[in-house]
């Protein structure tokens, strides 16, 4: 009995200790790991299952979701893909491009999704069960408000060193590298911030799901510093640089807002957020107005193909998803194979993408190089390689995680309340930024998921009209 009460505590501590490093992913990384290998928290979660398992061996069971209808749904992906893969077999075993077969590609996409959707996600659900709603809330907060600490501490002597010349600074950065998992870096060409992450994107996706947490603050804390981890968060995720950050987050602190809205307890707080924040705007915008007005511009003409600094990138996102479009139009219901995409969409890049794009010149089409181009958006990267069928399966999962997670934010239980006010704001904000990226190894989508699946354990039919809070 006591083994199996410490494997339990020691799964848990692993996905917890995960948690804590999903951010820390700036060093080389572990090669044999693949398409996990520049993410330091799959080595603490694949501890966790390892223990998992050896612990189911020794009980004869695990506890597993089968009768929650989101876990359904993940099933009912993933056979469409094996459906998707069956018909599309003959194809795929005749691709080849950048020293990969159409085989050896399927084989590694598959491993990321079964890992990410089954393995990983009964890892988390596993270790979050043994709480309740609102011990797991708080021990998830506290652990990502200390990596949050860290990573703020390290942005804010790149914000320093970049954007001040304090060059001085930089020997203070270099100690970072005493930290695991983190090769400093200071971007002196782009003038970007990206923390202990290995790029801006990769802080903002952090960003995106540390955010609702954050927000948490204002509910149940008392007096101004309340308000400090959330300004924080959307602080440094304007100065991060990312394009499309600051309207994602913006989104996430609206739909925050309504949840205060709607409750009756936390109406006065919300009036009184509105007015902080507009106070703080009308402030910066006497003293910054022409600086705030043209950050905005610059923003908003960022993904243009003309735009001088961006030109390029631009050039390739966009071009690429024209190509993943015109691989959906040719296999509109079963698409062409799960990581299949690029060996057909190459096929269909357009000149106006690849002329004078030194990025399609080097590495999207070269075949020295062995790593694939980016499909740059999930939403057409399912259209191509599942078809229309995969596409509604996925986005109907999303949506039904967000009805959930809405109708369980009025549970009376605080800590279920909490967790699902904190799982939407999260999951809108992968909703969004899935726009701009294509893998299934998303960390926070399945952290989340699991937690929505732990606070609604047992609940077969999910008691979706509890009485409002």
């Amino acid at each position: 009995m006591k083994i199996k009460y410490n494997l339990k505590n020691i799964v848990s501590w692993l996905v917890f200790i995960g948690i804590f490093f999903l951010p820390f992913n700036s060093y080389m990384g572990i090669s044999f790991l693949g398409e996990f290998g520049q993410d330091s928290c799959t080595i603490f979660f694949l501890l966790a299952a390892m223990v998992l398992a050896f612990r189911a061996i020794l009980k004869g069971k695990i506890e597993v979701p089968y009768s929650n209808p989101l876990f359904h749904l993940i099933l009912l992906l993933i056979i469409w893909v094996v459906i998707s893969t069956i018909i599309n077999s003959i194809s795929i075993a005749g691709y080849y491009f950048k020293q990969t077969s159409g085989i050896s590609r399927t084989i590694r996409q598959y491993i990321v999704l079964i890992f990410s959707s089954i393995v990983f996600l009964i890892t988390y659900y596993n270790a979050f069960i043994q709480f309740t709603a609102k011990e797991l809330f708080f021990k998830i907060r506290k652990i990502l408000y200390y990596s949050f600490v860290i990573v703020l501490i390290y942005a804010f002597l790149e914000i320093l060193i970049l954007k001040l010349n304090m060059l001085w600074l930089s020997p203070v950065v270099e100690l970072f590298n005493y930290f695991p998992f983190v090769d400093v870096y200071i971007d002196d060409r782009n003038f970007r911030i990206s923390s202990v992450t290995f790029e801006t994107p990769a802080l903002a996706t952090y960003l995106f799901f540390i955010s609702g947490w954050m927000f948490s603050y204002v509910i149940t804390e008392k007096g101004l510093k309340k308000y400090v981890p959330g300004l924080l968060t959307i602080v440094l995720t304007l100065f991060s640089g990312s394009r499309a950050g600051f309207l994602i987050i913006f989104i996430q602190a609206i739909a925050f807002g309504y949840f205060l809205l709607k409750s009756k307890k936390y109406q006065i707080l919300f009036v009184r957020i509105v007015k902080y924040s507009l106070l703080l705007f009308a402030v910066i915008f006497i003293f910054k107005g022409r600086t705030v007005t043209t950050y905005i511009y610059e923003k908003a003409t960022s993904f243009e193909i003309e735009d001088d600094t961006h030109a390029i990138s631009n050039k390739s996102r966009f071009g690429i998803q024209y190509a993943l479009y015109q691989v959906f139009l040719q296999n509109p219901v079963f698409g062409v194979g799960l990581g299949q995409q690029t060996f057909v969409s190459k096929d269909f890049y357009p000149d106006w993408a690849t002329e004078d794009n030194w990025e399609f010149r080097l590495k999207y089409l070269n075949e020295d190089v062995k790593s694939f181009p980016p499909g740059y958006n999930i939403y057409l990267r399912i259209m191509a390689e599942l078809g229309i069928i995969g596409l509604v399966i996925f986005l109907f999962l999303l949506f039904a995680i967000l009805y959930v997670a809405y109708k369980m934010s009025r549970n009376k239980d605080e800590g279920t309340s909490l967790i699902a006010i904190v799982v939407f704001v999260s999951i809108l904000g992968v909703f969004f930024n899935w726009l701009k990226m294509d893998t299934f190894r998303t960390f926070n989508f399945w952290i989340n998921l699991a937690l929505l699946l732990a606070i609604t354990k047992n609940r077969i039919k999910f008691n979706l009209n509890a009485e409002k809070s």
